[in-house]
């Protein structure tokens, strides 16, 4: 179920990421949906496609967004 819009992210992510890391997770996971969709593809055959894709998109935000007491921030 690849994201279209940022407001179909799930709300756990719109209330807590900046837009701009909202934007890095819908690349992320809808590319992640696309390249995982075959489990001898994952790296653990037992995690769904959507599993893999949320790990794969908070791995990205991770990459240029840290979390800190006041929420997270750019790197």
């Amino acid at each position: 179920m690849p994201y279209g819009t940022l407001t179909e992210l799930p709300d756990a992510i719109q209330n807590v990421l900046p837009q701009h890391a909202q934007e890095i997770y819908r690349a992320a996971f809808n590319n992640a949906w696309s390249e995982y969709k075959a489990p001898e593809d994952r790296r653990n055959e037992d995690d769904s496609r959507e599993e893999v894709a949320h790990k794969v998109a908070w791995n990205a935000v991770k990459q240029s967004y840290e979390k800190t007491d006041d929420g997270w921030k750019p790197k």
